[in-house]
């Protein structure tokens, strides 16, 4: 039996904005108080994820005293950010954000980014799409299996990636 798996390409926004990092503090609180941000990825020359900006590290940086028209994305950025790769099931990605506690996760593809999973881009999926038309129960191999059934199958089978 095939059961659905849903990757993180399935739902990511694959339109992103990146800072550079080299951009102004200043700049960076511009772009976020647009309101279609909170936080995004910090890019370096090659378009690599090295960090993630938000709300919160300039809320921090302005506390500690420094000038947002002095310091630069890469000066108060989180270093090491949290990405996942395209294939990541989103049930992993669940699992990070509860455990670190974060809001948007970065899809990378050799650490540049082609997409982004937010916390609500998850609810939507679950709440908003993945509405269960029926229900398959199987007690063929001894133990009863439940896989929920989609009306419009979006997502590939665990059968159908393993043989690409």
């Amino acid at each position: 039996m095939s059961k659905n798996v849903i990757l993180a390409k399935d739902i990511m926004k694959k339109t992103i904005t990146a800072a550079r990092k080299e951009t102004l503090g200043r700049s960076l609180a511009e772009k976020l108080l647009t309101g279609n941000y909170s936080g995004m990825p910090v890019v370096n020359s090659n378009n690599q994820v090295i960090g993630i900006i938000t709300e919160f590290d300039l809320i921090k940086a302005m506390d500690e005293g420094k000038a947002l028209e002095q310091v630069t994305a890469e000066d108060i950025m989180t270093k090491k950010p949290i990405c996942a790769e395209e294939d990541t099931p989103i049930e992993k990605i669940i699992h990070v954000m509860t455990k670190e506690n974060i809001i948007r996760i970065p899809i990378v593809k050799d650490m540049v980014p082609v997409g982004v999973i937010s916390r609500s881009d998850i609810l939507r999926c679950v709440y908003g799409v993945l509405k269960p038309e029926f229900v398959r129960i199987s007690t063929e191999h001894g133990e009863m299996e439940v896989v929920t059934e989609f009306r419009q199958p979006q997502y590939k089978s665990e059968e159908s990636i393993s043989s690409e």
